[in-house]
């Protein structure tokens, strides 16, 4: 069982204290983790300057570091042998599909311009990151949640093939196209399939790569059950390392702009709030209501809540520059995506023994499933 079923169930205090220390607190080193990140981006002068000093497709290359480090455990882990099976569920392919690429960027679009209407650079980044769809973080949460990691990085992968091929003509819908039909002002912005391919091959390829590397050869060398059983739980910490560190430069980087401007800040994250929310919920939902299990079900949820804020913040500063509106409406996307999400990972395990009361893939006590940064 996860840190964050025993936190949610007071009758698993005995696992909770069995737990490391850092999965014990993590939602706390989290929060300690934003707050720091911002007060190193408030207080050190030209720490911005440093961080972007080398960068990779306009992410600053500390920042890219730590997302690699943070996916590198988490796909080490996939059962590769077994991802053929999960392509091969039509429900779970085409309902991630549905919510992912149609109900995802309608709903963003919707709700910036329900929210800011009169504030059109920050309502244009906010359906940026609408059309951004996750291929990183979600690993780390659907892997808290006890969700199914091999169909986690299916759909990571489907997302990143339609991220290439179709980012650039929702952006060209939503912006343009869309707005002129209801009479709405429109918004012209450029998309860089470069800039996209780019995110694609680094954020998801590279550590996808390393992964399946690392399972093929440890398994050939030593077997399955050394890898699982003695590899795994020594490489997993750095999973949750690799997010803390992410987490305290990408604040940092925009933690100027964030207190500069918290009334703007509020006004981008509550329509941010309330689209990870439901998007979460309307995944879990109907991904049970089609039969999917527990396990399936919170990866669908997640996969669709999730956005790609590396590539929303790359393809706001590419387009309209570091210190637009569009640009501070990207930094803000993790800013509430991280904590929310975190959350999330609670409601999930809360709700999946009421959910899924006979579901063999719902986390147990005593689970093998014991420890999110250890468990194989």
């Amino acid at each position: 069982m996860s840190t964050t079923t025993a936190a949610a169930d007071s009758s698993t205090q005995p696992v909770l204290r069995e737990l490391s220390f850092l999965d014990r607190w993590l939602p706390l080193w989290i929060v300690l983790a934003m707050a720091f990140g911002l007060l190193l981006g408030r207080f050190v002068p030209g720490l911005d300057t440093v961080l972007s000093a080398v960068t990779i497709g306009d992410i600053s290359l500390p920042i890219a570091i730590g997302l690699l480090v943070m996916m590198y455990p988490v796909l080490a882990k996939v059962r590769y042998d077994e991802t053929r099976r999960i392509a091969a569920d039509r429900r779970l392919m085409g309902l991630s599909l549905l919510l992912n690429w149609i109900v995802g960027p309608a709903l963003m679009f919707t709700l910036a311009w329900l929210f800011l209407s009169d504030l059109p650079e920050y309502r244009t980044g906010l359906i940026i990151v609408g059309l951004a769809r996750c291929i990183a973080m979600v690993l780390i949460w659907n892997d808290l949640a006890c969700g199914d990691r091999e169909a986690a990085v299916v759909l990571v992968t489907i997302n990143s093939i339609f991220q290439v091929v179709a980012f650039g003509a929702l952006g060209w819908f939503y912006l343009q196209v869309l707005p002129g039909w209801l009479g709405l002002p429109t918004t012209s912005a450029e998309f860089s399939v470069g800039a996209i391919v780019l995110s694609v091959l680094v954020f998801l390829g590279i550590p996808l790569v390393a992964g399946f590397l690392t399972r093929v050869l440890g398994e050939k060398t030593k077997g399955r059950e050394w890898y699982e059983q003695s590899f795994l739980p020594k490489l997993g910490p750095w999973a949750l390392y690799g997010l803390l560190f992410t987490i305290v430069l990408l604040f940092a980087l925009q933690g100027d702009a964030i207190t500069s401007n918290p009334f703007d800040v509020a006004r981008i994250a509550l329509p941010l709030l309330i689209y990870f929310v439901l998007m979460f919920g309307i995944g879990l939902l109907v991904s049970r209501s089609v039969g999917l299990n527990y396990a399936k079900s919170s990866t669908v949820a997640f996969t669709a809540a999730g956005n790609n804020f590396e590539l929303a913040i790359a393809v706001a500063i590419g387009t309209f520059g570091v210190t637009s509106g569009q640009a501070l409406a990207g930094v803000v996307g993790p800013l509430i995506e991280v904590p929310v999400l975190v959350g999330l990972v609670y409601v999930a395990l809360w709700a999946s023994r009421k959910l899924f009361p006979n579901d063999a893939t719902v986390p147990h006590h005593g689970s093998s499933k014991s420890s999110p940064s250890t468990r194989s």
